[in-house]
């Protein structure tokens, strides 16, 4: 058996890699590093993609969050909801823009933001949802946007780790995550389900007045060289980093059903296990079906109950099997972003979560005998 990995990066690049060896050897020879042709092959092949108007490539995920929001206008003070179990980058970009972070509890199923929380968080300085689909899946978004529209809020999706992820309405129409929203942002790192060779992002938004902004605010505040219209940063995709991804999306799809197959041999292999708790779908599709996109898989996490959940991740590691905690703990418990208003009785589920989560080995490249020693070796371990 060949070694598993938590992200088998080498194992992909090596089915791609005189494609992408000859993309990169054309952009130095180009020499057109910055905003080159690649870069804007990439932006239109992307945009037909996701069915979006406008893809607004940049340098990192955590530099898209932060210019959507500044695409906005929000202005400091202004209260953002958005998730409390998710990486810091969510919240970091908001305290930095010395808006105010509002951090609610996450729904238990799928670990997305919680609607009646939402709800309950909602005051007349709310400005803002960022939704972030956790590790695949995607938020309901139905139910966000309807809020949103109640009360008159932005709807900002962190797509960071859905990238591929189709949401499908109660009526049945579908729509890519990232495109529902009133602006999305998404990471390129190299671990994600697109991935580039560095880091990179890119913004999404149907909205051309917004898009208009955003385009300036990437590039200094420039629309003509020299001429700042607007207080801008400089966030930009490479042209070597854009022509990775041009590779690698028109594999998307076909990367992202290996990881959903990887994940119904999960599945199946825990199926009968009373104290782990598998990753599902969208509630429309009841689980991880044949013919549904709705959960892409960017980690697969599962609850371990009644046992001891740090002791299996030295269990799997002593056994060369790696495996993460995403996340150990709770944004509202962060040094960085602890709050007097913030009640622990509101967060029992991210509390009870960060007990228990744990991400197994997810990517690519997984192939059966690395799986079933994976879930053999939790199972033996559960049960012991």
């Amino acid at each position: 058996m060949k070694k598993i990995q938590m992200v088998d990066l080498k194992g992909q690049y090596s089915k791609i890699k005189d494609e992408v060896d000859s993309s990169v050897l054309e952009v130095l020879d180009s020499t057109a590093y910055i905003n080159g042709p690649k870069v804007h092959e990439f932006q239109k092949n992307l945009e037909s993609y996701l069915g979006v108007k406008h893809v607004i490539p940049c340098a990192n995920g955590t530099d898209a969050l932060q210019i959507a929001m500044m695409g906005l206008g929000l202005k400091p003070g202004d209260e953002v909801i958005t998730a409390d179990f998710t990486f810091a980058a969510t919240v970091e970009v908001i305290a930095l823009l010395q808006l105010t972070p509002v951090l609610v509890d996450v729904d238990p199923v799928n670990f997305n933001i919680d609607i009646d929380a939402i709800k309950k968080a909602i005051t007349p300085k709310t400005k803002a949802i960022v939704p972030v689909h956790l590790f695949g899946m995607c938020a309901n978004m139905e139910a966000i946007m309807q809020i949103a529209k109640e009360h008159d809020l932005f709807v900002i999706e962190d797509n960071a780790q859905a990238i591929g992820s189709t949401y499908t309405y109660s009526n049945g129409e579908k729509a890519k995550a990232g495109t529902i929203g009133h602006v999305a942002s998404t990471s390129f790192f190299p671990s994600k389900n697109l991935g580039c060779y560095g880091d990179g992002g890119a913004i999404f938004t149907n909205d051309d007045d917004l898009a208009h902004t955003i385009k300036g605010i990437v590039n200094h505040g420039m629309y003509e060289r020299y001429h700042h219209d607007v207080v801008g940063v400089n966030s930009r995709l490479d042209s070597i980093q854009a022509a990775i991804l041009n590779i690698k999306l028109k594999r998307l799809d076909t990367y992202n059903k290996a990881r959903q197959n990887a994940a119904r041999a999960y599945n199946k292999a825990f199926k009968e296990q009373a104290n782990i708790i598998t990753p599902t779908g969208q509630d429309v599709c009841n689980g991880i079906c044949d013919n549904c996109d709705c959960h892409v898989f960017h980690q697969y996490t599962l609850r371990i109950i009644n046992s001891d959940r740090d002791a299996l991740v030295k269990h799997l590691n002593d056994k060369g099997i790696p495996c993460g905690v995403y996340y150990p703990i709770p944004l509202h418990r962060q040094k960085a972003y602890l709050d007097e208003r913030y009640n622990e009785a509101d967060f029992k589920v991210t509390n009870q979560l960060v007990k228990e989560v744990i991400s197994l080995p997810m990517h690519t490249e997984l192939d059966d005998e690395q799986i079933e020693f994976i879930t053999s070796t939790v199972i033996n371990f559960i049960n012991s």
